[in-house]
């Protein structure tokens, strides 16, 4: 593959398959797993990872976020169920039901809409009752949801398949609260049951319920930020072994000796306290290499870690060689991932940047390259 352009994400497939297939052994063979590739599989690529895990059987669901990743998915030919994880305006609900999308239901608004959007498609609604246990986001409170289950039952053209919530602390420390949660969802989900007359398809376990609470682990799981290599919390327990399932790497564009006190870069923040040589590469904060890395982060040039200098631009950045160095124009520089024995890890950008591995990957750039490793 011809790069145009130096800065390029390379992704895992074989490690995101890996870690798919740690969650499956975990949680054993009799529940299903979704995996959720919304906001571009977390900055991975959607089809890319979808197609890895309908070819490799590593996961049974797709999850998104909004219609048009559904229709995106089911364009590229991808036949795995796909769940629409939030709630879905009128307008976009026969676009999502012609595609044979799963639609995730908080309201009885909502779940009419589905009906109506059946009859148009021609097709039924396939639907999950949203409960909010303790999320505050989305979802029928508790003690509405089996009379909801109820009247989506009795609505034609609309299917209800699952119920399911979502656990806004699974990550952390403290379990209490996420035991609570679970405890009161199993309740309920019964209860939806009963009111539905049929056996549904019942989840809540998310990447930090995945890792600590197998009360949660019920017919099915949903590895988000965990199929990518990453624990959602350094707080979450490291119970089983993750692969990181992106490197993000540029080259060398430009070398060049600066005597001392010379600045660098806008605002000229920075200056030479020693002769030294000076690495500019391709890459800055409109790739998602963050503009916080100014004068504080770093990246690997031949196994070696040199500090970033002045403020990150918009297409490029500094870096400090030191006063003497073999670097030349063309040399691979590593942003995250591994050089000989040296790696930034996806952690260490969400440390510096204070934020979560979620927003490091989701912020690569589209017009960064994915470049797939073979699985």
């Amino acid at each position: 593959m011809t790069l145009l352009y130096a800065t390029h994400a390379r992704v895992h497939l074989g490690n995101i398959r890996d870690n798919l297939l740690a969650v499956r052994a975990a949680v054993g063979p009799g529940r299903k797993l979704l995996v959720a590739v919304k906001a571009n599989g977390y900055g991975h690529g959607a089809v890319a990872v979808s197609r890895m895990a309908e070819a490799t059987r590593a996961a049974d669901w797709l999850g998104v976020a909004t219609v048009p990743e559904g229709i995106q998915l089911r364009e590229a030919g991808l036949s795995l169920p796909i769940l629409k994880l939030g709630p879905t305006f009128p307008n976009e609900m026969r676009p999502a039901v012609g595609a044979g999308i799963t639609l995730a239901v908080c309201s009885a608004e909502e779940a009419e809409a589905a009906a109506d959007a059946a009859r148009a498609a021609g097709r039924p609604a396939s639907v999950h009752l949203k409960v909010d246990t303790g999320m505050g986001r989305v979802g029928v409170v508790p003690v509405e949801a089996a009379s909801l289950a109820l009247r989506v039952s009795a609505l034609p053209g609309v299917e209800l398949e699952g119920v399911f919530t979502h656990l806004p602390v699974s990550d952390a420390a403290d379990p209490a609260f996420t035991r609570e949660q679970v405890s009161l969802f199993r309740s309920l989900a019964a209860d939806v049951e009963e009111a539905a007359g049929r056996k549904l398809l019942v989840h809540c376990a998310n990447s930090g319920a995945i890792l600590g609470h197998e009360p949660s682990w019920l017919d099915m799981v949903r590895p988000g930020i965990m199929a990518y290599g990453f624990r959602p919390d350094p707080a979450t327990p490291d119970t089983i072994p993750l692969k990181p399932g992106m490197s993000l790497l540029t080259r060398v564009s430009f070398v060049k000796q600066v005597a001392a006190g010379t600045s660098i870069g806008y605002g000229r923040t920075w200056a030479a306290p020693r002769d030294t040589f000076i690495a500019t590469i391709p890459a800055g904060y409109a790739d998602g290499f963050n503009r916080l890395f100014s004068n504080r982060g770093r990246v690997l040039i031949g196994g070696r870690s040199h500090p970033v200098v002045g403020r990150v631009c918009m297409d490029q950045s500094m870096v400090d060689l030191g006063e003497e160095t073999d670097v030349k124009v063309g040399d691979e520089v590593v942003l995250m991932g591994r050089s000989g024995d040296a790696e930034i890890r996806c952690e260490e950008w969400a440390e510096t940047l204070g934020t979560i591995t979620y927003e490091v990957t989701c912020q690569v750039s589209p017009r960064v390259t994915r470049v797939y490793d073979p699985y």
